[in-house]
């Protein structure tokens, strides 16, 4: 319909064109009275140069019309274009009114005109060569606006405008780019939102030798698992891509879709994947020129175990010594990809520290389980089972192959009756740390996914009974 409402003016003007030439006699003798013979005589001309413009109007609405795209339906033709082709339309109009209404020669007019069209093409020939690249590009569609495109490696923008002579991106720092269309169109550049809006982006990391590849990849992978922004599918992963005097070169595949944040990404997935490191005892890789001690990849005994419970809260008000004691008594488990480390029912009377790989806590609820979180190395789980008793209630499934600790009843048991004080402690602490749980399941929408938190009375008392303190 609008395309219909386009053509209507132009169409209703030829048709009053029409009408005066089938009334000419009738405007002839009209005119001769009121306007004498000279300006009644013009009346042919005014009309048919009226009906050359007015079909040239009704061409550009029609390129006008094909230019315009709908949610339904794309354009047909590039905007570059359209404005040629009417320009050419109007054009072609003018030169038909010298020839046919006014019999003028245009020979000589276009062999003058070819001249001076030379000299100024050859004056300007960098821009009509960049005006050319462009309605090539709007033609071939290589980028569109809004897709993000690299140029070279640090210029890359997304596509804002796309005009008679160059191309404008704007940068993630906000900034605009103005790229001749010719340069363009005459270098290789990389389109990031197609032919899918996601594109996978690739972190370098170099790991020393004595790190077994099937570690480091666990480690590395666990942290693009925990990243924000990286896309669940496709699957990150972490690939060997060369073997050198001064390590082992890793690169952490993963995807994403917007090309804005790809700096944002980066960040979050090298923070992960070094605090990754950090907690397996891993170091980057040094230039093997240098003198410096070499720390051995495998801890001392007890050194990492430790580590990894000093950083937990719940552990806050144990002191050195009673961690030293619980960190010799932590259990080494692997835990495969997809395989359950506790089932949601299932009795227990311990907890699990995660040292290696990402785990998904999931609460079975009918067919299709509630994933509730992500646990990434450092966090822990099982806690309530632990200092309470009470069975499972979750499911918590290893996204990746895992390493974890686990800490049972009995080990705890000898601290807990040498200092009952630390009862009201830890129980003050997994009611901290269940509100905490039950804020982020509301901000992510899950409210209700899970039971509600216990009150720390509740949870002392729990405690206390379990533990025949």
């Amino acid at each position: 319909m609008s395309a219909l409402r386009r053509l209507f003016p132009p169409a209703a003007a030829l048709a009053l064109l029409a009408t005066a030439v089938a009334y000419k006699p009738w405007l002839h003798a009209h005119l001769l009275h009121v306007v004498g013979p000279v300006l009644s005589d013009g009346f042919d001309t005014v009309v048919a140069s009226a009906a050359w413009l007015v079909a040239a109007w009704g061409g550009s609405r029609i390129v006008d019309a094909l230019a315009t795209g709908t949610a339904e339906r794309p354009a047909r033709i590039p905007r570059l274009l359209s404005d040629l082709l009417r320009f050419f339309l109007y054009g072609f109009a003018v030169l038909a009114i010298l020839a046919f209404v006014l019999d003028q020669p245009v020979t000589g007019l276009l062999a003058t005109s070819g001249v001076a069209i030379a000299v100024l093409g050859f004056a300007l020939r960098n821009m009509i060569a960049d005006i050319f690249a462009g309605i090539a590009l709007n033609i071939e569609h290589p980028y569109r606006i809004g897709d993000w495109i690299e140029l070279s490696p640090g210029v890359a923008g997304r596509v804002d405008e796309i005009n008679w002579r160059a191309t404008r991106l704007i940068t993630t720092e906000g900034t605009a780019i103005i790229v001749p269309n010719g340069i363009v169109a005459g270098s290789r550049f990389t389109n990031v939102s197609r032919p899918t809006p996601a594109f996978r982006v690739a972190v370098p990391v170099l790991l020393d030798q004595e790190v077994p590849v099937e570690r480091a990849k666990r480690v590395l992978l666990s942290g693009l698992m925990c990243a924000d922004g990286v896309l669940a599918s496709p699957r990150p992963d972490v690939v060997v891509v060369e073997a050198t005097a001064n390590g082992v070169a890793y690169q952490a595949r993963f995807w994403m879709e917007d090309g804005a944040r790809v700096a944002i990404v980066r960040d979050g997935v090298l923070t992960a994947i070094l605090g990754n490191l950090a907690r397996a005892g891993i170091e980057l890789a040094h230039q093997k020129r240098e003198f410096r001690p070499r720390r051995s990849a495998t801890n001392p005994p007890g050194t990492l175990r430790r580590r990894l419970l000093q950083q937990l809260d719940l552990f806050a008000a144990f002191d050195e010594a009673e961690i030293a004691e619980l960190a010799l008594a932590l259990r080494k488990r692997r835990i495969p990809a997809g395989t359950a480390a506790v089932r949601q029912g299932e009795p227990g009377q311990s907890l699990f520290v995660i040292a290696e790989g990402v785990f998904d806590v999931q609460l079975d609820q009918g067919a299709v389980p509630v994933r509730l979180n992500r646990l990434s190395p450092g966090d822990l789980f099982g806690e309530m089972s632990l200092l309470t008793g009470q069975p499972r209630s979750a499911s918590v499934i290893a996204g990746t192959d895992a390493v974890v600790y686990e800490l049972d009843k009995d080990h705890v048991d000898p601290v807990l009756r040498r200092r009952p004080e630390l009862a009201r402690l830890l129980a003050e602490l997994m009611a901290q740390r269940q509100t905490r749980n039950e804020e982020e399941r509301v901000r992510q929408g899950r409210a209700g996914a899970a039971p509600p938190p216990v009150a720390s009375q509740d949870l002392l008392a729990r405690l206390r009974g379990f533990f025949k303190l």
